[in-house]
């Protein structure tokens, strides 16, 4: 479907991403992985194959990181095809209480990485052959039943969906196609490091506001959505593209 295209995926170390540079391998194509962990993200290149995956270490809040990985990833496979901004961060916290270098990062990791992103792949893309850019919004910047707490994160996903509105109109003219995916809560290492009082704060509250959450969508559900929006034909896009899980589950059963 997609083979031997070239595409880069930010955050592509674990979770949503990695589950996303996989399905895009088990299609036919190739990937540029961008990750903050080198010991994470040569993790995941072995995952997927060496041959088909080039990871390059980059903090995609800091534009300098950005256009020499992206610069390599370019050079590596002598094309590039589209690009999927998955790259994002979270720290809970009530707003009373936020802590000023945690938003920052949020900010930095999830808007202007996603700015920086966009800017370092536009020439690249452009000339190319049904070339795409993906973001990667989140549920939580539209719906009141997502995790409590996490009001910088859901402000963040909000600014990327303004964003690329904008960007779909700048880079139409140059033949690049541009979709938001959506994704709602699924089951992933996400929340992996967060203060563990701050988040059972977040997530008393939550239970608080409502009698259950929906489940059953993993990393692949999303990963699938976003190997659609990129299968499709010159001249069509996916604009806006959310998945959520559909399951109610009692809160109650969380711990």
């Amino acid at each position: 479907m997609l083979q031997d295209r070239v595409y880069i995926v930010t955050g592509a170390s674990r979770g949503f991403g990695l589950a996303m540079a996989s399905t895009l391998v088990q299609n036919g194509a190739r990937v540029g992985l961008v990750s903050r962990t080198p010991a994470l993200l040569d993790r995941a290149v072995a995952e997927i194959g060496p041959e088909r995956a080039f990871g390059v270490a980059a903090d995609v809040g800091v534009r300098a990181e950005v256009v020499a990985a992206f610069d390599a990833i370019h050079s590596h496979y002598g094309r590039l095809d589209g690009l999927v901004n998955n790259a994002g961060m979270a720290t809970p916290n009530r707003i009373e209480h936020l802590v000023e270098t945690e938003v920052l990062a949020q900010v930095q990791t999830n808007f202007l990485g996603t700015v920086f992103c966009s800017q370092a792949a536009i020439p690249l893309l452009r000339g190319g052959d049904n070339p795409r850019i993906l973001t990667i919004s989140s549920a939580s910047a539209w719906h009141y039943d997502e995790m409590s707490h996490l009001s910088i994160y859901a402000s963040t996903k909000a600014a990327v969906e303004r964003f690329t509105r904008d960007l779909r109109v700048e880079v139409q003219g140059d033949g690049i196609g541009v979709t938001c995916i959506r994704p709602g809560g699924a089951w992933t290492d996400f929340a992996a490091g967060w203060d563990p009082a701050a988040f059972a704060s977040a997530l008393a509250a939550w239970k608080e506001a409502g009698t259950h959450l929906d489940t059953g969508m993993d990393v692949d559900h999303v990963a699938g959505a976003v190997l659609y929006a990129l299968s499709q034909p010159p001249g069509v896009g996916v604009d806006l593209l959310e998945i959520r899980p559909n399951t109610p589950t009692p809160k109650t059963l969380l711990q």
